[in-house]
């Protein structure tokens, strides 16, 4: 079988990077108001095309493991550039971002060209830090890390793939611990943002909700009205009966 490879991208600097759909799709939501954003997001098998990295759940059994493998250990090193320790509120190492990604590559249903679009970033970025810096980009300095984010977010593929990772710090920041990130409210408290109650559980979460228990309530409530219209009909239509039959009926004469 012939594969045309003209509309492949190769690297962040690639002219033929073209906005992926997911990207296109979240920006629409986004000006529907960011709620809707955080809460869209979307488990879609194997990455067949990236033998290299693997995504199952059972690979590891922590963070501080997880990290020591690629891709983790370039995107937990991106993430930390992207929102590195400070004085004035908590990193991304603080908040579980890593975690949290890792709980949206694995667990949730986060839609394959997603994926493949987050890993293939970073291969590109250890390519482009071998190609400037002759080393990965988890072992360069901040000021190295810094200037190559820098240089890869002036491209249209390096612009996406850092919104991409940005949003996904946001969530890691505002979601309940149980999605993997934002450890003890950290995120809430540096916000000063009082999340809602009853906060969800692990089995409890948006893509563990069960859909038939949602069409359930829905057909309940659904018939719970066809009732009551039907009753109420019911009861207009004895109501009229009544009063018509009352209407009809013949006055007696009382003898003296």
């Amino acid at each position: 079988m012939l594969v045309n490879n003209k509309n492949i991208c190769t690297s962040f600097f690639d002219k033929n990077h073209q906005t992926p759909e997911f990207i296109k799709d979240k920006k629409k939501k986004a000006q529907q108001g960011r709620r809707h954003f955080l809460k869209s997001a979307a488990g879609m098998g194997a990455l067949a095309s990236l033998p290299t990295f693997s995504v199952s759940a059972k690979a590891q059994t922590s963070l501080s493991e997880l990290v020591k493998t690629e891709p983790w250990l370039t995107l937990d090193a991106t993430l930390n550039q992207l929102l590195p320790s400070s004085p004035t509120g908590p990193s991304a190492s603080e908040i579980r971002a890593t975690a949290y990604l890792y709980q949206v590559m694995t667990v949730q249903p986060t839609e394959q060209d997603e994926k493949e679009f987050i890993f293939k970033g970073v291969g590109w970025l250890n390519g482009y830090a071998n190609s400037e810096k002759s080393a990965d980009f988890a072992k360069l300095s901040f000021s190295d890390k810094e200037q190559l984010l820098r240089g890869i977010s002036q491209s249209s593929a390096g612009q996406n793939w850092l919104n991409t990772l940005l949003g996904y710090i946001f969530q890691a920041m505002l979601s309940p611990a149980s999605y993997g990130g934002n450890p003890d409210g950290i995120g809430w408290q540096w916000l000063e943002h009082q999340a809602g109650f009853p906060l969800p559980e692990k089995g409890q979460r948006y893509f563990e909700l069960p859909t038939r228990a949602r069409i359930d309530l829905i057909s309940r409530v659904d018939h719970s009205n066809i009732q009551i219209n039907s009753d109420s009909k019911r009861i207009a239509n004895d109501t009229k009966h009544t009063a018509t039959s009352r209407k009809k009926s013949p006055q007696g004469t009382r003898k003296s």
